[in-house]
């Protein structure tokens, strides 16, 4: 986890995008972490965003669908699934990464995508943008998803 090579966050201008954050139930603390770091990203670039939580990670496709289908221009998926003694964290993992891949590929619309994939608590609290937290994937993912309904605007000519 260096962060090296990390693309540069914020200062861009999401002004006219409507962006929903559809998060997980599951590690409170790290998913509110997660959510207060794509939070600002999203209020510091202007955008028009709400909050939709869901059970789970595994829920995030569908509703991340449901989402774009009703007119927002991207959605951040933030999740957190951390490895257990089964393949229970296998299937759900990639159910979250395959879904919410192909709703971005269905829609045309991006997901900035923040499902943490964790053998432990520690590892998220760290990534979640808390306090003494090394890295914010919250933010991280907000900013992909703002960037990347900004190119395909210019790319489909609404820019």
């Amino acid at each position: 986890m260096s962060g090296k090579g990390a693309p540069e966050q914020g200062g861009i201008a999401g002004d006219g995008l409507t962006v929903t954050v559809v998060a997980g139930t599951w590690h409170e603390q790290i998913t509110d972490g997660l959510i207060a770091g794509a939070r600002r990203i999203l209020e510091e670039a202007g955008a028009d965003w709400s909050l939709v939580r869901v059970p789970g990670s595994f829920e995030l496709p569908v509703v991340a669908k449901a989402a774009l289908d009703g007119g927002a221009d991207a959605v951040v998926a933030l999740g957190v699934i951390i490895r257990g003694g089964t393949p229970h964290f296998d299937f759900v993992s990639n159910a979250a990464t395959d879904g919410l891949t192909r709703v971005a590929l269905d829609t045309g619309k991006p997901v900035g995508f923040g499902v943490l994939t964790l053998d432990d608590e520690q590892q998220g609290i760290d990534r979640a943008g808390l306090p003494g937290s090394k890295e914010d994937k919250g933010a991280e993912a907000a900013d992909a998803a703002i960037r990347t309904a900004l190119t395909l605007r210019e790319l489909r000519g609404r820019g």
